[in-house]
């Protein structure tokens, strides 16, 4: 495999994610790094995960051109240290289950409640493992747990329970269990939500989302799938989908997301059958590709 000089600078937690140059996002910036000096090439240097709504990228072939700076080998270059395997950091799971069994406000279930019954929402919070958080009045937790029913972290998010949008005013409410438990030195390594129920039943197809919300409400209307979610864009990778080798995958992107999922069909197809969905792309006007609006918004229409 060849060795890249500069190289996206690789996640050890929110201090190596940066305020995004373009659109002041904090903790979404990710900067290249000179693998020859092991710093940053520079502040602007970069890539923004807010692929949709900001796209930010500032390559270092650019930079440098842009700079008339030529990519001149050092005499001296800093010996990489081979890394060992490091282990994935885990969520005790009574903290789990404690979640799991809270009767606080949980306005997520409560959409779910109003959307269909008790009996839907309870059952989708068992099958998924949905718990509850005080950390907003409110908010509730999709736990990341994976296919050997080890908890990797759980996503905090508060939502609206009559629409079951996301709150995001004043700010966005979201962040994670293991960061709010303040876990030290806590080795992040996610997986697919949903993955603990991928052996539930070998010969049902796999279908991806981005979104958690999406993959619980899409499990009620089409059932013929084991939904799971990657929990954003770029979080559809090899490292994530290896655990679906064999398995015949179904890919639903969000709306004006088609491509960017597409182009990445080729770096996992050796892994599964991976097929994409075109409904979304077809449907969607250009006022929901602006939105972002995913297969969830349109199925929630049918009751």
């Amino acid at each position: 495999m060849k060795d890249y000089r500069y190289i996206l600078e690789p996640y050890k937690g929110i201090k190596t994610r940066y305020r995004c140059p373009a659109c002041n996002k904090s903790g979404v910036f990710t900067k290249y790094i000179d693998t020859y000096t092991n710093e940053h090439l520079s502040d602007v240097v970069g890539a923004c995960n807010r692929l949709l709504k900001c796209g930010y990228h500032y390559t270092p072939k650019q930079y440098l051109s842009d700079n008339n700076i030529q990519n001149v080998t050092p005499v001296t270059r800093v010996t990489p240290v081979t890394k060992c395997y490091e282990k994935p950091s885990y969520i005790d799971n009574n903290i789990v289950v404690k979640s799991i069994s809270s009767k606080a406000p949980n306005y997520f279930l409560d959409f779910l409640t109003n959307h269909w019954n008790k009996e839907v929402s309870n059952e989708l919070a068992d099958v998924y493992k949905i718990g509850t958080s005080k950390h907003w009045n409110g908010a509730n937790v999709f736990y990341q747990i994976d296919s050997n029913n080890k908890v990797r972290t759980g996503k905090i998010m508060l939502y609206n329970a009559i629409n079951g949008k996301r709150v995001k005013e004043p700010y966005s409410h979201i962040t994670w269990v293991h960061k709010v438990l303040k876990h030290d030195n806590f080795n992040l390594k996610q997986c697919l939500f949903g993955e603990h129920l991928i052996n539930t039943d070998i010969s049902k197809p796999i279908a991806i989302c981005e979104s958690e919300k999406t993959a619980i409400i899409a499990s009620v209307y089409l059932p013929e799938f084991i939904w799971l979610a990657c929990g954003g864009l770029n979080n559809l990778n090899k490292t994530n989908t290896k655990v679906l080798k064999g398995r015949n995958v179904v890919l639903f992107p969000d709306a004006g997301c088609y491509d960017i999922w597409n182009n990445k069909m080729p770096q996992l197809s050796h892994l599964a059958t991976f097929k994409m969905s075109t409904l979304i792309r077809d449907k969607a006007t250009k006022e929901d590709k602006k939105q972002g609006l995913d297969i969830a918004d349109y199925l929630l229409k049918i009751r």
